[in-house]
């Protein structure tokens, strides 16, 4: 994904185009527009990675501060649903805790706290399975 296009995916999920966001950061027409053919002035970037509340490294890489990548996300919010989805069904044994069956509110808490751990499992895995060459 570009650089114009993780920014227009912002836009999209805060309901503005790329135009109303040009104008509210007070940018000449079509700037963005203008990033897939040349490389953006540094503080023209931080005002965009600031109004969206994103790291410059993730407007440039897709990288996250923690260190994941877009893939990283979608695989993590997939293997998160799917043991979800198998743990209400009863797939892989019920959700229960003293024979009493898991309430929302605590299958809520516990689904955050799969995310947060299968998030610590995806960045020491691509620490320690990481060919040293590709590391920078």
């Amino acid at each position: 994904m570009s650089l114009k296009e993780r920014i227009k995916k912002l836009a999209q999920e805060r309901g503005i185009s790329l135009p109303a966001l040009e104008s509210e950061l007070g940018f000449g027409n079509s700037t963005i527009v203008k990033w897939d053919k040349s490389t953006p002035n540094a503080d023209k970037l931080n005002a965009v990675a600031k109004y969206f509340g994103v790291s410059m490294d993730y407007l440039l890489n897709g990288t996250d501060e923690d260190g994941l990548t877009e893939k990283d996300e979608k695989d993590i919010a997939k293997d998160v649903d799917r043991i979800m989805e198998k743990l209400s069904s009863g797939e892989a044994g019920p959700a229960s805790y003293d024979g009493e069956e898991l309430d929302p509110e605590a299958a809520e808490l516990f689904r955050d706290e799969l995310e947060i751990a299968l998030r610590r499992l995806k960045l020491i895995n691509k620490e320690k399975y990481t060919p040293k060459k590709y590391k920078k």
